[in-house]
């Protein structure tokens, strides 16, 4: 019994620290001053402090987008069409004001490692410090931001695979088999 929480402990712990920061969705009118003010926030400070953090856009306004904003007010059981909506991995915020910025971040965390907690906080106190100068340092994180545009056909970005990312699972693999190895081996005796 304590070696399966002990090998369970493991895996809580591997997996744990392979996960990353919930993407942003954010469903918006480009007449909606609530909108505004949430994508500025969202572009102008999120994407900076979360460097693995991704953003979709999309203008609820195009007719042919409006499949998937209905698709999301149903996910998150809202029941008027109002903007934005942002969704972060299972979190729906509707609506934007200053005093949400916590929780958002909080949501785009939630699922993050101890490293990337990290990582964002000492990049929060340095964007405090000087915004303009970290957000220059940083210009290829515009390219985190995308738009959804559903009368285009999609492109799938290509998938990077970390390489510690195999590293961890062909160590992790080798272990369970060196584990089981050990189990089956006492059993004959």
């Amino acid at each position: 019994m304590k070696k399966t929480s002990i090998l369970s402990a493991f895996l809580g712990l591997f997996f744990i620290g392979a996960a990353s920061a919930a993407d942003i969705v954010v469903y918006h009118s480009p007449y909606c001053p609530h909108c505004h003010h949430a994508r500025e926030f969202i572009g102008g400070e999120m994407i900076y402090v979360y460097p693995k953090l991704k953003v979709t856009e999309v203008d609820v306004m195009s007719e042919q987008n409006l499949p998937k904003f209905e698709e999301a007010l149903s996910k998150c059981k809202y029941d008027n069409g109002g903007v934005p909506v942002i969704v972060i991995g299972d979190k729906c915020f509707q609506g934007y004001a200053d005093f949400m910025q916590q929780e958002l971040r909080d949501a785009v965390e939630i699922d993050m490692s101890v490293e990337d907690k990290k990582i964002a906080s000492e990049n929060k106190k340095s964007f405090d410090a000087d915004p303009e100068k970290f957000k220059a340092d940083r210009k290829d994180r515009l390219q985190a931001i995308t738009t959804f545009d559903a009368s285009k056909p999609a492109v799938q970005p290509e998938k990077k695979i970390e390489k510690g990312t195999t590293l961890y699972f062909w160590a992790f693999l080798a272990v369970l088999v060196i584990a089981l190895g050990v189990v089956l081996v006492r059993k004959k005796k």
